[in-house]
């Protein structure tokens, strides 16, 4: 297709949630008030994919989006926050930079050489550095929060020589310039600003061009801050607590039909106290954090339908292929806090945030929910962010495209991964992925595949049963081929044994099957030596791994690397 000539081809929109749980969002179970995303999966055009992949963490994830293939491959085979601590161990070694790497090549650089205007609004986390920011990688414009986390409104902390405190520093760019936190607006917010940049850019399409644009916000992820009237709406809808609420959630899932009425989900575990047993000060605190996470969820939704609203005004939501995911599961442990552990986390919040009951939700509040209350957000799976089971890394996800999805409302449940993203991108803008050679240099061929076919319906199925995908972060291991899945989960968190299940019949992980179906389990741990070998991973035994409890807050127990 000539660059420059529009024709028909479509735009697309891509956006992507910060720690979104599987049931969160209205259309999947929830009770927070999401209408516009339950509008675009349940109205025309729409569909939701209960069986979607993505890393197990936020930027592995974003680096197999871009990239179409592993993140060992593409440069976050560990998160960057977690390799800069580890020495020698991924110093040098490929697929281990800690940003979106040249092996690859990225999706907008891609549609930028087929003509498309691309751009980026939100949370980059695939390089800190100038060469690897969003206009290096294909982003004609760009506006973004580099690093993994921060705060959602205006709140820079310096010391007394002027120098940010390294701890969520506001480190934002716009295309090739550093800008200074100064210039926020007053009224900052990042769920708002990130819109009304990617409405910016979006009026900045020349008409001769479709866009693609990726839209990463940063809510909800943690501290979970939203101003008070919005928290306020959500007063006393979780005063019975994160077990009543997984009950109420699995309920609604099953009426809608996103999970099986007979599905077992897998049991609580917790390294916190039972909220039958935390003080009434200790419930209160809890109450309004898992109140401003909702309010925070809310005004997502607000505006996304203010986007979408905007390009139905300017004729193009039609022709604008719309898809909404979460880049992994609830946030239950802190996870990216364990690289910080010597500086503890701790010390900084206490310093530096108010977390009274009566301020959580402020600008200067640093809280997040629990593992308990992550479970109730994953459920049926097991867990949440950071593990290999099936909680951390299967996602909602809505497509809305009236030119290709004829239903109303489907639900599809066979296997997806975020990796299949770019080629269903590329297939629908008629453009070919270059191979393994871009601009002079060998990349790697994308390990995903189309939807095409399977959302318009001529297809039964994405990745047939002999499809074997794997995942690895911070030790943690999977490996999937059909209806079989091994895990392989380190001290002190798991075992340290490969464990069988079959995920069709039981996506709660609870049955293992290792010693039953001995076969079964030998041909998917030879699977996983090959994919090891494939994508260059480094194994992490226990010996490496460690970790320590040291108490926190309100007597609950947080985990910390050892090794420094």
């Amino acid at each position: 297709m000539t660059v420059g000539e529009k024709k028909n081809r479509p735009n697309f929109l891509i956006i992507v949630a910060d720690d979104l749980g599987f049931t969160d969002l209205s259309p999947f179970g929830g009770e927070i008030h999401t209408p516009n995303l339950d509008k675009l999966a349940r109205g025309k055009g729409g569909v939701r994919l209960t069986d979607f992949h993505t890393a197990s963490a936020c930027s592995p994830t974003r680096s197999m989006l871009l990239s179409g293939t592993d993140n060992h491959i593409a440069g976050l085979g560990q998160m960057a926050e977690f390799t800069l601590r580890q020495g020698d161990k991924f110093r040098d070694k490929p697929g281990y930079e800690g940003y979106l790497n040249d092996r690859v090549v990225a999706l907008p650089e891609i549609l930028k050489d087929a003509g498309y205007h691309t751009w980026l609004s939100g949370k980059w986390h695939l390089g800190l550095k100038k060469p690897y920011w969003p206009n290096k990688r294909g982003f004609e414009k760009s506006w973004c929060l580099l690093p993994g986390a921060g705060n959602h409104f205006k709140y820079i902390l310096r010391d007394e020589s002027g120098q940010q405190i390294p701890f969520l520093p506001n480190l934002f760019a716009e295309d090739d310039n550093e800008l200074e936190p100064e210039t926020l607006p007053e009224d900052f917010y990042s769920t708002t600003y990130f819109t009304d940049k990617a409405i910016e850019f979006i009026d900045s399409t020349p008409e001769d061009k479709p866009f693609f644009g990726f839209l990463t916000y940063t809510a909800p992820h943690w501290p979970y801050q939203a101003p008070q009237d919005r928290i306020a709406k959500y007063k006393g809808v979780y005063d019975s607590g994160p077990q009543e609420l997984r009950r109420q959630r699995l309920k609604r899932a099953s009426e809608l039909g996103i999970i099986d009425k007979n599905v077992i989900p897998h049991p609580v575990t917790t390294i916190r106290k039972d909220w039958k047993d935390l003080s009434e000060k200790e419930q209160a605190e809890q109450l309004k954090t898992v109140e401003t996470y909702a309010a925070m969820v809310e005004i997502l939704d607000e505006n996304i339908g203010r986007l979408v609203q905007h390009l139905e005004a300017k004729g193009e939501l039609d022709n604008t292929f719309i898809l909404f995911m979460s880049d992994n599961g609830a946030e239950g442990m802190i996870m990216e806090a364990l690289p910080l552990s010597n500086q503890r986390i701790t010390g900084y919040v206490n310093k530096y945030y108010d977390n009274s009951v009566e301020n959580i939700g402020n600008f200067n509040s640093f809280v997040f929910y629990g593992d308990q209350w992550a479970q109730a957000a994953t459920a049926p799976h097991s867990m949440y962010k950071a593990w290999s089971t099936e909680g951390a890394i299967v996602c909602p996800l809505i497509v809305n495209y009236p030119p290709l999805v004829s239903t109303e409302g489907q639900i599809l449940k066979e296997f997806t991964t975020v990796m299949d993203i770019l080629p269903t991108v590329l297939d629908l803008a008629g453009v070919k992925h270059p191979g393994n050679q871009y601009r002079g240099r060998k990349v790697a061929i994308p390990r995903g595949k189309s939807w095409t076919g399977y959302l318009r319906g001529s297809a039964p199925f994405v990745h047939d049963e002999n499809t074997v995908t794997g995942w690895e972060l911070f030790g943690q291991q999977a490996i999937r081929k059909g209806q079989y899945k091994a895990v392989y989960i380190p001290k002190p968190f798991g075992p340290e044994k490969w464990q069988l299940f079959n995920i069709i019949a039981d996506p709660g992980e609870n049955d293992d099957l290792a010693e039953t179906e001995p076969q079964v389990l030998k041909e998917l741990t030879d699977h996983w030596a090959v994919y090891a070998a494939e994508t260059g991973l480094i194994e992490l035994g226990s010996d490496f791994f460690k970790v320590e409890k040291i108490p926190g807050e309100n007597n609950e127990v947080i985990y910390r690397t050892i090794l420094d």
